[in-house]
């Protein structure tokens, strides 16, 4: 059963944005949770989940980065997963979902919420997976909307271990539990999964870059990855730093595809040391 923004029961610091139907996009409700609030003054960090995640799927993670922050933090779930709006069972998500996310559906999402040109100038964006390759993107496109930017696994390519995974992915969700574990996490768990699947095993998708996207990104902007990430080599954030050469590249020996979860606290201190970097001074963007 989908769940809706008339019969979920949210906290004061949580609820479902609603984003009106245009041209190119219905009509969807976004579920998003406020941490911090309180901190009227406090810049945004806003995160942005993987391809099988959600609110729920980053436990207390971005809690704990924003109280080392001292930031104001915005979670929410994209389109398709957590109690948002889920993606029809008979619509196939095209090989730009990824743009479509960070040019329409993110600058809407903030338009909701009231989020104005002066509190995205000072919002610092945190993106794992899908949602740092989403990351990425929103920066290169609104190089004057945000203040700096950490990606963790991001995808600016497609490579051979990545699809690899995904497949093996599709196997244990239709042969093990996987598919009952996750659908703690989503109303439409199969929305959630098939989404993200089927166009990552897409034929089409192989072409799939943003590699021509980077050079337009001028905000501070560290990229994350761990030496046993089984989704990605360190190709992608090596990448990254080629065509960002103002970037901070980080690699960590351990954590995964998901450091947040399996290295936090080395995690937390990289962003944590290059967010205090770039405040006093150490780490600017270009001119």
């Amino acid at each position: 059963m989908n769940t809706t923004a008339h019969d979920a029961t949210i906290s004061p610091d949580a609820g479902f944005a609603e984003l009106t139907a245009t041209a190119g996009r219905p009509a969807l409700q976004l579920e998003y949770r406020w941490l911090n609030r309180d901190r009227q003054d406090a810049p945004i960090a806003l995160f942005l989940h993987e391809g099988l995640g959600s609110i729920a799927m980053w436990k207390d993670w971005p809690q704990t980065l924003c109280d080392r922050l001292g930031m104001r933090g915005l979670v929410y779930s994209r389109p398709g997963y957590g109690r948002s709006t889920p993606r029809p069972h008979d619509v196939k998500w095209p090989v730009d979902f990824m743009a479509y996310q960070a040019h329409d559906v993110l600058p809407a999402f903030l338009d909701a919420l009231h989020i104005d040109a002066a509190e995205r100038a000072r919002m610092w964006l945190i993106g794992h997976s899908d949602g740092g390759s989403i990351a990425l993107l929103y920066a290169g496109a609104f190089p004057d909307a945000l203040r700096g930017a950490a990606v963790i696994a991001p995808h600016v390519f497609v490579e051979d271990v990545t699809v690899e995974s995904i497949a093996e992915a599709k196997v244990l969700y239709e042969s093990t539990d996987l598919r009952a574990r996750l659908a703690r996490y989503h109303a439409d768990v199969d929305s959630a999964f098939y989404g993200w699947n089927d166009i990552w095993l897409d034929p089409a998708f192989r072409n799939w870059t943003i590699t021509d996207a980077l050079a337009a990104i001028r905000c501070p902007l560290i990229e994350i990855q761990a030496e046993d990430d089984h989704y990605g080599t360190m190709a992608q954030i090596e990448t990254i730093a080629h065509r960002v050469p103002h970037s901070r590249l980080c690699k960590l020996a351990h954590g995964g595809h998901s450091p947040h979860r399996d290295a936090p606290e080395t995690l937390t201190d990289e962003i944590s040391r290059f967010v205090a970097s770039v405040e006093r001074g150490g780490a600017r963007s270009p001119g």
